[in-house]
C-alpha cells in the first residue's frame, strides 16, 4: 500500500493500526507501572523511571510490586520480549503480497517469524490483563494509604 506522504510500500492500513496500539497499550503500561512505583515507593522519582529502558524496570517491579502480584515482574518481562521483537522486525513482502515486519527469536535460535495481525492482537490482549492487574495493585495501595491515615 502506498500513501501521499511516501513512496515507500507499507502495510495496510489495519495493520499499522495495530502496530500503532500495540505500541501504544505497551507504552501506558509502562507508565502506569511506573506509577505504581511511586505510590508505592513515593521517594522514587518519575524522571528517573521515565529514563529506564523498559527491561530496565524489572529490577523495580520485582522489588517493590511483585508483593502485590507474584508474577507481575513475569509477565512484564515476556511484553517488554515482545515488544522489542516488534520495534526490532524488519519489513518483508509476506507470501500473500502483503507488507508486514518480521523479526526472530533471540540467539542461539535466531528463527524468524512474521508478526501477523493475531500476534498483535494477543500483544495487545496481554497488555490489558497487565493493565487490569495494575489497577488491582493501585487500588490496594489507596486503601492501605487510607486506611493507614
Amino acid at each position: 500500500m502506498y500513501e501521499d506522504y511516501t513512496r515507500q510500500s507499507l502495510p495496510s492500513r489495519k495493520y499499522r493500526e495495530l502496530l500503532g496500539s500495540a505500541l501504544c497499550v505497551f507504552n501506558s503500561n509502562t507508565q502506569f507501572v511506573i506509577e505504581n512505583l511511586i505510590f508505592n515507593k513515593p521517594s522514587k522519582l518519575w524522571y528517573k523511571l521515565t529514563d529506564k529502558m523498559s527491561g530496565k524496570l524489572l529490577e523495580d517491579i520485582q522489588l517493590e510490586l511483585s508483593i502485590h502480584d507474584e508474577s507481575l515482574a513475569d509477565l512484564y518481562k515476556e511484553l517488554t520480549e515482545k515488544r522489542n521483537r516488534i520495534i526490532h522486525g524488519f519489513q518483508i513482502t509476506d507470501v500473500d503480497g502483503e507488507q508486514r515486519l518480521c523479526t526472530k527469536t533471540r540467539s542461539p535460535d535466531n528463527k524468524q517469524f512474521v508478526i501477523t495481525e493475531k500476534y498483535l492482537l494477543e500483544f495487545i490482549k496481554q497488555n490489558e490483563n497487565l493493565s487490569d492487574r495494575l489497577y488491582k495493585i493501585r487500588d490496594r495501595l489507596q486503601i492501605t494509604e487510607i486506611t493507614a491515615s
